[in-house]
C-alpha cells in the first residue's frame, strides 16, 4: 500500500493498542507529535534518489493513519510496535525516542549472556573439548557441547533480533536514538525507511570456533546492526553504526585467534534489491558492509542493485562495501583510513569485487594514512570488473587524484578491467569530489530531527 500523505494534520499517540491488546510500553502521553517531527517521518524517498527510486520508490509508513504512529522508549514497546514483523504490513511510523536496550526484558530489568546460556553449555569446557591439540583441524566442531551452544545463541537471537514489515518507517527523535544489543532485520519485505538511529551491534554471547575457517581457524559470531534480506525497496539514512563501547581491539584470543563477537553492521544480502544507503557513519569495525552473501547465483543475479552515497566509513578494517552480482553505485563518500583502524589489527580493503559484481565508484575522498599502501583499496574477491573516477586521496586539489583501480592493477593479477558494464542513472547531484567532506559532515544521527 503505497500513497501520498499531505503533512500537516497532528498525529494522536496512543498510550494503547487497546484495539488490539497491545500495549505499547513506555511512558507515552496521548497528545500531538511536533510539526517538524510530522514532516520528516512521513518524508519518502526523492524520485531520483538511487535504486531505491526505482518503479513506485521508497514511501515506508509515509501512509500510516494516527492509530498505526507510536513513540517507543524501552525494547518491549518497540516489539509491539513491530508485532507480526515480517507479516505485518499495515502502514506504520516508529518514533524511537532515546536509547533502547534490548538486552532487558519486559519489565526493563537488565537480562546477559547467563540468561541466554543453555544448561548444558560451559564455556571453560568448550575451550577444553574444541582445543585443536583435541579436536585437531578438520571438522567443525560437533556432539553435545556445540549443540548447547547452538541453543544458547538462539536463546540470544529470539531477545536480540527483532523483524521489520513493510511499509514502515523506523526513525530516531532528536540526536540520541539508539538500537543497543539489537539485530534489525528487513527480511522478505518491500517499502522500508529507517533512519536518524544509532545502531550499537549486538555482541554475541556465544562465537562459534571453526577450526576449518582460513589457515589458522576462527571465531565466527552472527549478529548484524542491520541486515536486509531477500527485501526490496529499502532506504537507509542519516543513521550510525557502530560497536559501542566494545571494539574488536579489547577482545581475548582463544586458540591464537581473535574471539569475535561482532559479525556485520549492515549487510545486504539474499537476493535483496532496489536500497539506498545514504548519509550513514560507519565506524570502527572489522567487517562493515557486505553487498551478497554467496558466490552461488542461486538468487542473487539481476539483484543486489544498491546505491551509496555521501556516507563515512571511519576506521574500518575491510568491506566497504565487498560486493558480489550487483550493480553498486558508489559516489561522495569520505572514507577515513589509518594505518591501525583497530589499534592492533590493519587495514585490509575497502572496495572488495566479487563474482560478477559491477561496482561503480566516482567522486569518492579518502583521507587515507601515508603508512597504508594505497593498492589494497581495491581487494580482488573473484570479480574481473569496476569503474572508477574522480578518486581524490588527502586534498582537494588536482594533485591529488588517484585512481586506487589503477594502484591495485599495478601490482597484482589476475587485473581487474577499467568498466563496470553499466552507467547509473538514477542518482541525484554528484557533487565534485573536493566537496565531499563538507557535504558529509551532514551524515549520521541528529541531522534530520
Amino acid at each position: 500500500m503505497r500513497r501520498t500523505v499531505r503533512f500537516g494534520v497532528a498525529l494522536a499517540l496512543p498510550v494503547a493498542l487497546a484495539a488490539t491488546g497491545i500495549a505499547v510500553a513506555g511512558e507515552h502521553g496521548r497528545g500531538q507529535v511536533p510539526r517538524t517531527t510530522e514532516r520528516v517521518a512521513r518524508q519518502v524517498l526523492g524520485p531520483h534518489d538511487g535504486w531505491a527510486a526505482l518503479g513506485p520508490g521508497t514511501t515506508g509508513g509515509s501512509a500510516a493513519a494516527d492509530e498505526h504512529v507510536y513513540v517507543v522508549r524501552d525494547y518491549a514497546g518497540l516489539r509491539a510496535a513491530l508485532e507480526g514483523g515480517r507479516d505485518n504490513d499495515t502502514p506504520k511510523i516508529v518514533l524511537v525516542d532515546g536509547r533502547i536496550d534490548a538486552d532487558t526484558d519486559d519489565q526493563g530489568a537488565p537480562i546477559g549472556c547467563a540468561d541466554y546460556a543453555d544448561p548444558g553449555y560451559d564455556f571453560d569446557a568448550y575451550l577444553a573439548a574444541y582445543d585443536p591439540a583435541v579436536w585437531g583441524w578438520d571438522e567443525e566442531p560437533s556432539g553435545p557441547l556445540e549443540e548447547a551452544r547452538e541453543r544458547s545463541y538462539r536463546n540470544q537471537a529470539d531477545q536480540a533480533v527483532f523483524e521489520v514489515g513493510s511499509n514502515t518507517t523506523l526513525i530516531g527523535v532528536g540526536d540520541d536514538a539508539a538500537l543497543v544489543g539489537a539485530q534489525m532485520m528487513v527480511d522478505g519485505v518491500d517499502n522500508v525507511i529507517v533512519r536518524n538511529i544509532s545502531f550499537e551491534t549486538a555482541q554475541d554471547c556465544f562465537p562459534q570456533w571453526d577450526p576449518t575457517d582460513g589457515e589458522a581457524g576462527n571465531w565466527n559470531s552472527e549478529f548484524d546492526g542491520v541486515s536486509v534480506r531477500r527485501s526490496t525497496h529499502v532506504w537507509i539514512d542519516h543513521n550510525e553504526f557502530g560497536d559501542g563501547d566494545v571494539l574488536d581491539r579489547d577482545l581475548p584470543e582463544y586458540f591464537g585467534r581473535e574471539y569475535q563477537v561482532h559479525d556485520g553492521l549492515l549487510d545486504i544480502t539474499h537476493g535483496s534489491d532496489l536500497v539506498t544507503v545514504s548519509y550513514n557513519h560507519l565506524r570502527d569495525h572489522d567487517k562493515t558492509m557486505l553487498i551478497g552473501s554467496t558466490d552461488s547465483p542461486a538468487y542473487d543475479v539481476g539483484r543486489l542493485r544498491v546505491t551509496l552515497h555521501h556516507n563515512k566509513w571511519e576506521n574500518v578494517l575491510q568491506r566497504a562495501p565487498r560486493v558480489r552480482y550487483g550493480q553498486v553505485h558508489a559516489y561522495n563518500n569520505h572514507y577515513v583510513i589509518p594505518a591501525t583502524p583497530e589499534g592492533e589489527k590493519t587495514y585490509q580493503y575497502s572496495w572488495g569485487v566479487g563474482v560478477e559484481s559491477r561496482l561503480y565508484a566516482e567522486n569518492n575522498y579518502f583521507d587515507i594514512d601515508p603508512g597504508v599502501d594505497r593498492s589494497d583499496v581495491v581487494a580482488h574477491w573473484k570479480g574481473v570488473r569496476m569503474y572508477e573516477s574522480g578518486s581524490h586521496a588527502n586534498g582537494r586539489s588536482a594533485r591529488n587524484r588517484v585512481s586506487f583501480l589503477e594502484e591495485y592493477n599495478a601490482v597484482n593479477t589476475p587485473l581487474i578491467e577499467g568498466q563496470a558494464g553499466w552507467e547509473p542513472e538514477l542518482h541525484d547531484r554528484i557533487d565534485p569530489t573536493r566537496a565531499v567532506p563538507a557535504q558529509v559532515r551532514k551524515a549520521g544521527v541528529g541531522r534530520i530531527l
